[in-house]
């Protein structure tokens, strides 16, 4: 008996907090897709409209893609970075890994509002204007997304044993570029595609960087989102549930890789 009691109290804790988490996406949901919902407890009627009028605004689709540009340029110009570098470390220098798993940190160390300001006066006065420009947003997304690709690339360079596959495709006669590239690479597919996914739906979330350091003069969907927050309560509604579902798909494709992966 105590074991059933136990049982259903850890039931009880876990899905009151799955109603707590899931209660306010439901309601967010219901009130995208009425047509009103005033002083009654449901909805006077339900429609797509809002639905519509969001993916027929120029605006909006100019945002997304906007998002959608810095993250993938940042995403791919930390991959292109950091693979090669986690190689060289975990190949010829595996002492440092344990500085570099430091190292790859400090990003998190500082607030995001301390460092837009530190960014915005060091860049504010330089010949080169990047400040309200796509490309500084990239070199921000590139070192926010570092930490989460470092240590998912890590994982899977630890656990393909790195050294032995090199010596064998050495003793094969392939070069240490080939081995890298026809070898190694596949290998970290899935721990690779992982990191992209969970490293993306972090960061097409992000605001204070956006909201700081370029503002409306390219506006992103975060910056759309604050922007677009007094108009109707339904259109704003469907926004959230919209971005809302493309995080929720991204951060599963993650999960289901990372399962995969082990």
């Amino acid at each position: 008996m105590p074991n059933a009691n136990s049982s259903l109290y850890h039931k009880a804790i876990v899905y009151s907090t799955i109603a707590v988490l899931v209660i306010p996406i439901l309601a967010t949901f219901l009130y995208s897709i009425s047509s009103s919902w005033g002083a009654t407890i449901l909805p006077s009627g339900f429609t797509f409209d809002w639905y519509s009028q969001l993916w027929q605004d120029p605006r909006f689709i100019a945002a997304f893609g906007r998002s959608l540009l810095v993250c993938i340029s940042a995403l791919l110009l930390s991959a292109l970075l950091i693979i090669p570098a986690i190689f060289v470390v975990f190949y010829y220098f595996p002492k440092l890994n344990g500085l570099m798993n430091i190292l790859i940190l400090l990003p998190f160390a500082v607030p995001p509002v301390v460092s837009s300001v530190g960014l915005l006066q060091i860049y504010a006065d330089s010949s080169i204007q990047i400040v309200g420009t796509p490309w500084i947003l990239i070199g921000t997304y590139f070192t926010i997304a570092l930490p989460f690709m470092y240590r998912a690339i890590a994982n899977s360079f630890e656990a393909i044993n790195l050294a032995d596959l090199m010596d064998a495709a050495h003793l094969l006669g392939a070069s240490t570029a080939q081995a890298f590239f026809l070898i190694i690479l596949p290998n970290l597919k899935k721990g690779l595609l992982a990191s992209l996914f969970l490293s993306f739906s972090f960061l097409l979330g992000e605001f204070v960087f956006s909201n700081i350091l370029v503002g409306t003069r390219y506006e992103t969907l975060q910056i759309y989102l604050y922007n677009m927050r007094q108009t109707s309560g339904h259109f704003t509604s469907a926004l959230v549930m919209t971005y809302f579902a493309f995080i929720f798909l991204f951060t599963w494709l993650a999960s289901r890789i990372s399962r995969g992966a082990q």
